[in-house]
């Protein structure tokens, strides 16, 4: 009896896992989510993509506001080679207000952001993708309207500090897959701040 109940908490635990949001090897859902311009943006608007760098982030955290020049950077040096930023907000503004909506257009203004910020309102979207922190990285290929995830994790290994970045992990998983290559390290661990959910 003991070992059947192990055996079935097991399975729960598991299914638990893998229904926490995507693995690498996934094929992800597009979405539908709300711009800092109004305008409603999905990964199908972006007929000539290769894939997606799909950042959730926000304006609160101090790992995100450290990581904002630097996924600018990230958006221009590889939005014309096909592989553009997305960035979405997964945070309830109720809980954290600088996190609203309107922050967001002003922060968006103040940073000079070249890419979409979008607000996860039903916050449907983080979950489905398994977020958890603030920044988190979903690398996506696009293979005629199939997003396949190819990388899961942080945008590099120095939060603190861009100039002491020894693995820039996104730039090194994009560059693979514009050679058409696998990334080598497909996973690394999200560090930030946790998502603030209902």
């Amino acid at each position: 009896m003991k070992k059947i109940l192990i055996l079935g908490l097991f399975v729960l635990a598991t299914i638990g896992i893998q229904a926490q949001g995507y693995q690498v090897g996934d094929d992800a859902k597009d979405f539908k989510l709300k711009n800092v311009d109004g305008k409603l943006v999905s990964l199908a608007d972006y007929k000539d993509a290769k894939g997606f760098i799909v950042i959730f982030t926000c304006n609160h955290c101090p790992y995100s506001v450290a990581y904002e020049d630097r996924i600018i950077e990230i958006d221009k040096k590889y939005k014309t080679k096909g592989y553009p930023v997305i960035a979405i907000n997964p945070n309830d503004p109720e809980l954290y207000e600088s996190d609203s909506f309107e922050n967001m257009i002003q922060r968006s203004k103040e940073k000079g952001f070249t890419f979409p910020y979008l607000i996860d309102e039903t916050q449907d979207i983080y979950k489905a993708f398994g977020a958890s922190k603030t920044p988190h990285v979903f690398i996506l290929s696009n293979a005629k309207g199939k997003y396949t995830v190819e990388y899961i994790g942080a945008i590099d290994n120095n939060y603190k500090d861009a100039s002491a970045v020894t693995s820039t992990y996104v730039e090194t998983a994009v560059d693979a897959l514009l050679a058409n290559k696998k990334p080598a390290v497909t996973a690394t661990k999200a560090i930030g701040c946790s998502i603030k959910s209902k």
